[in-house]
């Protein structure tokens, strides 16, 4: 047995890969199933094109070590060679997680790791046409057609992760988990708002240059943790404005926006005792990241009008990434992960607040200020909010 194994492997390395897998097969049939004999037999049979013998010297070893990235690339490989892509794919994926979660690799298996990326890539791609050219086919049109299915499509191809509501407070069960609301029919006041930019941005620009005016968005609390939020704590390069804090008008400063405030007034604010609505302009200076994070409560949407976009200013809501357009609103659900960039090298500020979902009945509605005001109650004091 031990003279066949040396033959098989002496046989292995000097690349006569016929005469190693004869050997390695008759140390197998004699018994012999341990995972080096069974690594040689599908690596010389891999070199013979003995695709049906990789399969079976694969099965065995994977029953036996699942994480085994080097058999499931063979194992891929095999499959591949028998034109069989998507399953090839799955284990080449597989060897592509394991070897991540594995650390730095061996020096020889890392050529093959990048073999194997690329050919993910690759299998991906022609999938992806493959489905694409079938789908026009049959009257799908990308530009034009439901962008929910389009969606669904780019899930299925893997270009889009799923992103759901996780609110960090607050969850209603049984709401739709719509990352933006492009139909506006529930928001008859939308359009009026948007009328409003210029006189909204007029209002703005006596106190956009103030010194002091604008406070960074994420703030300290010395009765609090601190929250970094990935250095976003006590930044100026987010800041804000606010005309409604918390449910609370900051009356100072809503004496200074009689227009903004008299277009607001049809709006459906989501009105909860001492945490809504807010109602704020929200800077962005140049180069900034906001990082990914959730929102606190589901109940609610957020609104943007943006009123001074120099260019480059992207904002991201789950999988979804848009630009913003000055004097075009959007509606989002903050609760998915959402995030935002300036790569310009001016400031970008819009005007934002939050309503109440259109979903939620006036029971429904109700009921979420009552259960807070318990809260509250319970706690003694306000609590610690954030739009």
């Amino acid at each position: 047995m031990e003279t066949t194994l040396k033959a098989a492997t002496d046989a292995l390395r000097s690349g006569d890969a016929r005469s190693a897998r004869e050997n390695f097969g008759r140390a197998i049939a004699a018994g012999r199933s341990d995972a080096a004999t069974l690594m040689g037999m599908a690596i010389a049979c891999r070199a013979t094109g003995d695709h049906e013998s990789v399969l079976s010297a694969t099965d065995r070893l994977l029953k036996a070590d699942p994480r085994n990235v080097r058999a499931l690339i063979l194992r891929g490989d095999a499959l591949s060679a028998r034109n069989e892509s998507r399953s090839a794919s799955s284990f080449y994926l597989a060897a592509l997680r394991t070897a991540a979660s594995a650390g730095q690799p061996p020096a020889d298996l890392a050529p093959e790791l990048d073999r194997v990326r690329r050919a993910c890539e690759q299998l991906a791609a022609d999938y992806s046409n493959y489905l694409l050219d079938r789908m026009r086919q049959r009257g799908f049109d990308p530009q034009h057609s439901s962008s929910r299915f389009s969606q669904s499509l780019d899930i299925v191809l893997g270009k889009k992760k799923i992103y759901l509501q996780e609110p960090k407070y607050y969850y209603f069960p049984g709401l739709p988990q719509l990352q933006f609301y492009d139909d506006h029919a529930a928001f008859p006041w939308i359009p009026a708002l948007e009328q409003a930019t210029a006189a909204i941005r007029e209002e703005l620009l006596q106190v956009l240059n103030e010194p002091g005016a604008f406070t960074p968005y994420v703030t300290g609390d010395a009765n609090r943790a601190v929250k970094t939020q990935a250095g976003m704590l006590d930044n100026p390069d987010w800041s804000a404005f606010y005309l409604w804090k918390n449910g609370e008008p900051v009356e100072a400063n809503v004496a200074r926006f009689p227009a903004t405030l008299r277009v607001l007034e049809n709006v459906p604010f989501s009105v909860v005792p001492n945490r809504s609505p807010s109602i704020l302009f929200s800077l962005l200076r140049p180069g900034a990241h906001i990082p990914p994070h959730n929102g606190m409560v589901n109940t609610r949407l957020i609104c943007h009008l943006p009123l001074i976009v120099p260019g480059r200013c992207t904002f991201r809501v789950g999988n979804d990434v848009r630009q913003w357009s000055e004097g075009k609103v959007w509606l989002f659900d903050d609760t998915i992960e959402h995030e935002a960039w300036n790569e310009t090298g001016q400031t970008r500020v819009i005007l934002l607040f939050d309503i109440w979902r259109p979903e939620l009945s006036a029971e429904e509605k109700a009921l979420v200020v009552s259960l807070f005001e318990a809260i509250d109650s319970h706690a003694g004091r306000k609590p610690e909010w954030s739009i």
